[in-house]
C-alpha cells in the first residue's frame, strides 16, 4: 500500500463525513487556528521534502514500493525512522485545521495505525534483513514516530 493514498483516502472520507455531517473543531476559527493549519503543512513540507533529498542523494529511492540501497541516518532521520509518514501525518493535521473538519481528525489515528502495520511494519522487517546490525543499531536509538 502506498503511503500517501492511506492518508489521502482516510482525510477523504472524513471531509464527506463533515460534508454530510458537519462537525466543525471551532464555531469561529481564528486567523491564528490558520495559521496553526499552514505551519503544520509547511514543516511537513519541510521536514518530507529534506527526508526525500536525503534519499535521493545517499543514491536510493524514497519510493517504499522499491528496494533500499542505503541506511540514511541523519537529517531528521536523527529525530524519527520516519520522517516521510510523520510529514504526511503533519499534512493530514494540518488540512484538518484549515477545513475546520472533526472527522478527518476521528481518523487520524485510524490513518496511523494502518501506516504503522501496513508499510512500516514491513519496512522494518525488511530494513532488518537488508542493513542488519547496523539498522537495529539506528533502532534501539531513534524512535519510529518522535
Amino acid at each position: 500500500m502506498f503511503p500517501p493514498l492511506i492518508y489521502a483516502t482516510l482525510f477523504a472520507v472524513g471531509y464527506t463525513a463533515h460534508r454530510i455531517a458537519p462537525m466543525q473543531l471551532f464555531v469561529d476559527p481564528t486567523a491564528a487556528v490558520r495559521l496553526v493549519g499552514w505551519a503544520l503543512v509547511a514543516l511537513a513540507v519541510l521536514v518530507g521534502a529534506s527526508a526525500a533529498l536525503l534519499f535521493l542523494r545517499a543514491g536510493t529511492t524514497p519510493d517504499p514500493r522499491r528496494p533500499t540501497t542505503a541506511l540514511v541516518v541523519h537529517g531528521p532521520y536523527r529525530f524519527t525512522r520516519n520522517p516521510m509518514y510523520l510529514a504526511l501525518a503533519l499534512v493530514y493535521l494540518g488540512l484538518a485545521l484549515l477545513v475546520n473538519a472533526a472527522w478527518p481528525l476521528v481518523l487520524l489515528p485510524v490513518a496511523l495505525m494502518l501506516v504503522e502495520r501496513w508499510v512500516i511494519a514491513r519496512e522494518e522487517a525488511y530494513l532488518e534483513r537488508q542493513f542488519g546490525d547496523a539498522y537495529r543499531a539506528y533502532k534501539a536509538r531513534v524512535r519510529r514516530w518522535l
